[in-house]
């Protein structure tokens, strides 16, 4: 079995990366992506030490080393950032160029129906929505664009192509965490809805299990299946095959569980219809 067919990639904040670390994961074929938001003013509006400090210093710290290490363009695996809708879009973007990393990605910050994101007024409201678009349109104008992965990938779907990502797309799949401890865990942003979320009806541990024989029980299948929307507005869109209906922790509501649209909907409809204008300008549709 090549690393290549089952590629392993370590999400971190940056802050505790050291040589002897990245020489690890040099040696057993594992890249590194490092979550940052933007510069310093948007990072340490939530990224903080347990004292309140702002982190960016440290986290830049860490990608600098990343970057330094001799099997580098293998290691570095990119940017993840999540939105700070009251930044600037094109600063933002405009600094991730200047930090040199490969590719970036964006996500929506946590949230649902009876708990809002951060930063979004109601569930029509398009906060999300109109900064990615922002964003779009800065990307659509750099002749030469650092990669987005959600923008490339929806931008594909509406292309004609298909992706497996989470949240976007109609995808098959459900992400299996195993746990410090070795429990398997259903996906971990589900403990954001409620208390138990994320755990399965019954603590399965993978030194006591096959994790094959987990994979093909009726309560991963069960599980996986929750990927798929089942809110009637969901079904009825035109847009599902580009957004999918969202991730599952955001179409969480106390009152009916997991079967609404996403709280983001207002915003993905307001993105994939920039992302149909833009393509049309280039009369790519």
């Amino acid at each position: 079995m090549l690393p290549e067919e089952y590629p392993i990639s370590l999400q971190s904040n940056g802050i505790l990366l050291s040589e002897q670390l990245l020489d690890c994961c040099a040696t057993h074929r594992v890249s590194v992506a490092v979550s940052l938001d933007g510069p310093a003013e948007v990072h340490d509006r939530f990224r903080l030490t347990h004292a309140g400090g702002g982190t960016f210093a440290q986290v830049m710290a860490g990608i600098t080393q990343l970057q330094a290490h001799p099997a580098a363009s293998f290691l570095n695996a990119g940017l993840l950032a999540v939105i700070d809708p009251t930044s600037d879009p094109a600063e933002v973007y405009h600094f991730f160029k200047t930090v040199g990393a490969p590719s970036v990605d964006f996500l929506y910050r946590d949230g649902n129906h009876s708990k809002l994101p951060e930063g979004k007024a109601t569930f029509n409201s398009l906060e999300y929505g109109q900064w990615m678009a922002e964003l779009l349109a800065v990307y659509a104008a750099d002749p030469a664009p650092l990669p987005i992965r959600v923008i490339d990938d929806m931008l594909k779907v509406l292309l004609g192509g298909s992706v497996s990502k989470e949240g976007l797309g109609v995808t098959d799949f459900g992400i299996l965490i195993i746990d410090t401890d070795g429990t398997l865990m259903k996906n971990d942003t589900l403990k954001s809805t409620y208390n138990g979320a994320d755990q399965f009806t019954r603590p399965v541990n993978i030194r006591e299990t096959d994790l094959l024989t987990f994979l093909a029980s009726a309560e991963f299948a069960s599980y996986r299946a929750m990927q798929q929307p089942t809110s009637a507005k969901c079904l009825a869109c035109p847009q599902l095959h580009v957004c999918g209906g969202g991730m599952l922790l955001h179409r969480w509501h106390d009152a009916n569980g997991f079967d609404n649209e996403s709280i983001y909907c207002a915003d993905q409809l307001h993105l994939i219809g920039a992302m149909r204008q833009l393509l049309y300008t280039y009369q790519l549709v």
